[in-house]
Parts: C-alpha cells; sequence; structure tokens
C-alpha cells in the first residue's frame, strides 16, 4: 500500500510538471484566434505556421544561433579554466587555500544584477559590447566557480598514487593529465559542462543586457511580445518550444554522468 501511495504522488508530481509543458506545445500548434476566443485541450485547427514562421523569419532563428554560439564559448573556456584550477585544490595545500575556493564560491552567490553595469561599462570601452564573446566571459564569472567545485569533488576522489605512478612511469604532466587522468573524471567534465549551458543558455539580465542587435539571444527575443498586429501567441509558444529542446538534448547525453555525479555526492 506504501508503494502504491508513493507511486500514486510520483505520477502527480510529473503530471504538475509536464502540464505547463503540454499547454506551451498546445498553444504553437493554434491559431491566435483558438488560442484568444476558446479553451480546448488540444488544437482544433492545427497548424505549424508558428513554427515556420520561428525557422524563416531571421529576426527569430538568428536569436537561437546567437545563444549557441555564446554558450558554447561560455562551456569551452568555463571548463578549460576549471580543470586545472580544480585539480590545484584536489592535489596541493597551499595558504588560503580554503579561502580562496570559498572566494571563488561566493562569485556564484551573487546575482547577476550586480555585474550587469559594470560589465556594460567596461565592455563598452573596450569595444566587446553587442559581441558573442562579451556574453561568454560575463557567464564565466558564474560557471567557473561552480564547475571547479563539480570537478574538484571528483578529482579528490581519485587517489594520488595514480598521479605517482604515472610520472615514475615516464609521463608528463600535459600526457598524464589528457591521456589517464581526464578519462577517469569524465563524468564530472560532463555534469560540470551541463550546469555551465543550462545556466548560460537560460540566463537573461546579462545576455540582455551586454547585447543589442549583432549577438541579441533568443531569450531576449522572446521578450519582444507585442508588435504592430498584437500580441503573436502561437508564435511565442513555438519559440518556448524550440527554445525547451537544446536543454533537453543535452539532459539526454548527459544524464548518465548526472546520475553520478549525485551518486558521488557532489552535485
Amino acid at each position: 500500500m506504501p508503494l502504491r501511495g508513493s507511486a500514486f504522488v510520483m505520477f502527480l508530481y510529473l503530471l504538475f510538471l509536464l502540464v505547463p509543458i503540454y499547454w506551451l506545445v498546445n498553444m504553437s500548434l493554434k491559431t491566435n484566434t483558438e488560442i484568444t476566443s476558446v479553451f480546448t485541450l488540444w488544437p482544433q485547427d492545427l497548424t505549424f505556421r508558428n513554427y515556420a514562421v520561428i525557422l524563416t523569419d531571421p529576426s527569430w532563428y538568428i536569436g537561437y544561433v546567437n545563444s549557441l554560439i555564446y554558450v558554447v564559448l561560455n562551456t569551452a573556456i568555463s571548463i578549460s579554466v576549471a580543470l586545472p584550477a580544480a585539480y590545484a585544490f584536489s592535489r596541493y595545500r597551499f595558504m588560503g587555500d580554503k579561502h580562496l575556493f570559498f572566494w571563488l564560491l561566493t562569485n556564484r552567490m551573487a546575482p547577476p544584477a550586480v555585474f550587469a553595469l559594470p560589465f556594460f561599462q567596461l565592455y563598452s570601452s573596450v569595444g566587446l559590447f553587442d559581441t558573442h564573446i562579451a556574453v561568454a566571459l560575463a557567464h564565466c564569472l558564474f560557471n567557473v566557480p561552480l564547475a571547479v567545485w563539480i570537478l574538484e569533488g571528483f578529482m579528490r576522489g581519485v587517489p594520488k598514487e595514480i598521479d605517482e605512478t604515472a610520472y615514475i612511469d615516464g609521463y608528463s604532466f600535459p600526457r598524464f593529465f589528457l591521456r589517464i587522468f581526464l578519462p577517469l573524471i569524465a563524468s564530472g567534465v560532463g555534469v560540470a559542462a551541463f550546469f555551465c549551458f543550462m545556466f548560460s543558455w537560460v540566463e537573461l539580465l546579462l545576455s540582455r543586457t551586454l547585447t543589442a542587435v549583432n549577438a541579441k539571444p533568443i531569450a531576449a527575443i522572446m521578450t519582444r511580445t507585442v508588435s504592430a498586429s498584437g500580441m503573436d501567441w502561437g508564435v511565442l509558444a513555438a519559440a518556448g518550444v524550440l527554445t525547451i529542446i537544446p536543454g533537453a538534448l543535452v539532459i539526454y547525453f548527459v544524464r548518465n554522468y548526472i546520475a553520478k555525479g549525485f551518486a558521488l555526492g557532489r552535485v
């Protein structure tokens, strides 16, 4: 009986999570007239015009391209910087190491709004405003500490004897790190990359503040909801559905790594 009760509660929880997604997909397949006039649980007049608008109008689909560019840039930079930093924290002891580690995490705790104005003034003065690299570097302030924290936990679980044995066998540090150590923490790299990707993909404040036209992400474009013809609910819903897909694909490909991260207690 308790098992059935737990299954019923889990079913209700999943239903609660899936209803907004279903309603978003449902709206994306309707016309604006049907959305605003009648209440229906499924489209009465099925249409794919909303998706056609997103995929053919440059003012819409270029937002996805911009978002993917700076998200991939940020993930690559964050992981590249976090790997050696996490290795140093996991293998060496030096004066102030715990304080420095805590200071890194405090950067992650700060709200993005605190850094919006400084970043805007800095990038405007050096000519990086409205570029993909500007948003990618701004997101590194939050993603690098998180990646260091996750990777340090995975690296600490690898015995130090592996390092010493590799050096005795004549491995240089770069060769040891790339060929032996990195495969051992592949699950940690996958988990860190996932969280970096998701933060950059859904973050709105910095990406909207630091871009204007050339690098405007889809999250900022979706806030442009009212046009001369009024609110286009169907197109906006279709844009929301297409925004969910990249995150869902990333979760699918790194799901095993995320499970290992939870098992190791670092995520």
